[in-house]
């Protein structure tokens, strides 16, 4: 790179181009520090992705508390590991004890938020496993605690320090599929594990029922953000982009990018693949949501080795990350009877443990022989660093909640956890009208006066007319009630079973029976219009000739009593 001086001497002629170092210098600084700001977004983007892929397989009553601590993971997290985690992981690496305010130069600290996307990343998995049923302000301490302690000793025996070897082969894991989400999965497993199941996840003969999430429209936006920032995950970690050499600027940790996003892409694809496949050969379908974990399960699964992996390895990894999904899903929720709302250790601790130990299998012949080592020595080295970050996270992790659960404070009452934690915790109603149909609004008006017969109909009696009917007929009914005369109603969106079958439904892969199915009740109170006419405008517009097209009832209303006139009787209607 060079600086053009167009300047002249006194004689008018052109200085020749000078290369000055310290601007290459300058140069290749700011490239470097544009690059892992951009990358460090984009991984701070990925908390959207988990709001939504957490909060659509949450219960709709739940939804409001599971938003609210991916918010408060980032901002109590961050704001921890600022203070304390950045100080404990140079403490447990050998640098002594050095806060992320004391790191010297300004632009480290662009480093200390790159750490930072990455340490919240590892935190905000475990909300997903302990969901509907922790308090808020457990799972708030044990993020402040991970942020502070747990997370900083991980990377402090790994990133930062390499203090965790064999033979002279160091573990590896370039982006962090066994330090992030390996340790956010175990992690999560484990508080699961200590707070134990929701209500009526399981009977007392030990089986399992499905409970359902609310929203898969939720889960797989969330799974598409997610994968959209899982390139600032592993592009992003080739950090230095550009590097000085004495022939001037090289391609730094860009020389091998080009392998880290092929490799990342194909896994992502093949990890979807792998899962749908499994879910297909058990249970006949394709499961969306398994298909959607199994995405992310790929990705987990080549996030320690994008760098190193062969093309072919990418297929390999990728496709047993997505296929172990459905299986070690199954193998918690059946036998280990954990409740794992979000299926966080499918998808990221067994995943990530996975890919890590796959290294040598899958590392091509360009990253081996950089290695002081042979494929076993790898191996064993990447064994060493799985069993030592998990052994290192369920302690602590279960230290903590078992603490908090030792003086009541791990998990909501019974009474709180039915009612939802929307409501028991924040006194907020996510959906205020979730659960129901959509309902059609057209329709409702006639032109002219309600018309009346004279004389005295229904036997100068109120009576009051109740339909129970699909949801999709309400707007000819609201017209048909209309042109018949009786435009007041009142409708209640409402569930029931009757003489429709049910229907079977399926959540991972597991068969659940639906039977009472979504309907609106329409109340009718008339007076001067005959409630036979009333009786047959419904019907003739809610028919379709299927069974599940509803009832309808009439019966004799005592008294009526107009609020705002006073008037009582049928005056009053």
């Amino acid at each position: 790179m060079q600086r053009w001086q167009n300047e002249h001497d006194g004689g008018g002629r052109l200085m020749e181009p000078t290369l000055l170092q310290s601007d290459v210098e300058v140069l290749a600084e700011g490239i470097n520090l544009v690059w892992v700001l951009l990358v460090s977004f984009l991984i701070f983007f990925m908390h959207a992705g988990f709001a939504m892929l957490e909060a659509g397989q949450v219960r709709s009553k739940n939804v409001a508390n599971q938003l609210t601590k991916n918010l408060l993971t980032w901002s109590v997290g961050v704001t921890v590991f600022f203070l304390i985690g950045v100080g404990v992981d140079s403490l447990v690496s050998g640098g002594g004890f050095a806060p992320g305010f004391d790191v010297g130069e300004v632009n480290d600290w662009v480093g200390w938020l790159f750490s930072a996307v990455f340490a919240m990343t590892a935190a905000t998995i475990v909300s997903g496993a302990v969901a509907g049923r922790a308090k808020l302000r457990a799972y708030v301490a044990y993020t402040f605690l991970l942020a502070a302690v747990i997370y900083p000793v991980v990377t402090g025996l790994t990133w930062s320090g390499g203090l965790l070897s064999f033979n002279g082969v160091v573990f590896d894991d370039f982006a962090g599929g066994m330090i992030v989400h390996g340790m956010g999965g175990i992690a999560g497993l484990t508080a699961a594990w200590m707070l134990g199941p929701r209500l009526e996840r399981y009977n007392e003969d030990g089986s399992a029922n499905v409970i359902p999430g609310h929203s898969l429209t939720f889960a797989v936006l969330g799974t598409l953000i997610l994968a959209f920032g899982w390139y600032g995950f592993n592009v992003g970690t080739a950090a230095e982009v550009v590097s000085i050499t004495d022939e001037g600027l090289a391609l730094g940790d860009f020389a091998y990018v080009g392998r880290v996003a092929m490799t990342t892409t194909i896994a992502m694809a093949c990890g979807a693949m792998g899962a749908g496949l499994v879910a297909w050969v058990k249970t006949g379908k394709v499961d969306t949501l398994y298909v959607a974990n199994g995405l992310l399960a790929g990705l987990v699964g080549i996030t320690a080795i994008p760098h190193a992996s062969t093309w072919w390895g990418a297929f390999l990894v990728g496709g047993l990350a997505g296929a172990q999904l459905p299986l070690v899903f199954g193998f918690v929720e059946n036998h280990l009877q954990i409740d794992d709302v979000c299926a966080v250790f499918p998808v990221h601790g067994s995943a990530g443990v996975l890919g890590t130990v796959l290294l040598p299998v899958v590392a091509s012949p360009e990253y081996m022989s950089g290695v002081s080592g042979t494929r076993m020595d790898v191996f064993v080295a990447q064994v060493i660093g799985v069993v030592v970050i998990a052994g290192w996270t369920i302690a602590a992790t279960a230290a903590i909640w078992g603490a908090l659960k030792a003086v009541g404070q791990a998990r909501v009452t019974p009474e709180h956890e039915r009612d939802g934690l929307d409501v028991s915790e924040h006194g907020v109603d996510t959906y205020p009208e979730f659960g129901q149909p959509d309902i059609a609004t057209d329709g409702g008006s006639a032109d002219g006066i309600v018309r009346t017969d004279g004389g005295k109909p229904n036997d100068g009696q109120i009576k009051m007319i109740t339909a129970i009917v699909r949801p999709d007929r309400l707007g000819e009914i609201k017209q048909s009630l209309a042109e018949a005369g009786a435009p007041s109603l009142t409708v209640t969106n409402v569930s029931g079973r009757g003489s429709q079958p049910a229907k079977k439904g399926q959540w991972r892969g597991e068969e659940y029976t639906v039977d009472l199915h979504q309907k609106v009740k329409i109340e009718c109170v008339v007076a001067d219009i005959p409630a036979e006419e009333v009786v047959t405008a419904i019907r003739e517009a809610a028919e379709t000739g299927e069974p599940g097209d509803g009832k309808i009832f009439v019966l004799p209303v005592e008294a009526a009593t107009q609020v705002r006139t006073g008037k009582t009787g049928p005056d009053a209607v």
